[in-house]
């Protein structure tokens, strides 16, 4: 597995553990670095993990705001848990991180919905993120 989608799925699992314990994503992603610098079995956090889950922190707001508005049919709280975490995080790399083509934050988003969630997710999260890309120059104005 590449770095960078190690890194994703990291996010993924820091973002999906902070929805899940109803705590901030920082404080959250402040304990997996304490625990990879006291447990040796423990990773450490890469450096791209920090930049997405920092990021996402950044924009929590705004994200949740365009999923909610975009998302036919599906309230933000009544989606599962793992496609919230990661439609969260597909969202802020696609509109906020310029390095990462379109076409490889949709992706990734999606191959962590067929690892983490249902059999309806991939579909649901490429479908979103489609949107979302297509929408990309004038959420960008928004979001500056």
């Amino acid at each position: 597995m590449a770095a960078r989608s190690k890194a994703r799925k990291r996010a993924f699992q820091i973002l999906f553990e902070a929805d899940q314990r109803g705590v901030d994503v920082q404080s959250v992603l402040a304990d997996w670095m304490r625990h990879a610098r006291t447990d040796p079995r423990q990773p450490p956090v890469n450096e791209y993990t920090l930049e997405l889950v920092e990021g996402y922190a950044e924009h929590t707001s705004r994200i949740d705001e365009l999923i909610s508005t975009y998302a036919v049919d599906w309230e933000l709280d009544r989606m599962p848990a793992a496609d919230r975490s990661i439609v969260r995080l597909g969202t802020y790399e696609l509109i906020w991180v310029d390095d990462t083509p379109d076409a490889v934050a949709i992706d990734e988003a999606v191959q962590l919905a067929k690892e983490f969630s249902t059999d309806d997710s991939p579909a649901f999260v490429n479908g979103l993120l489609g949107r979302f890309k297509e929408l990309k120059p004038g959420l960008r104005r928004e979001a500056s």
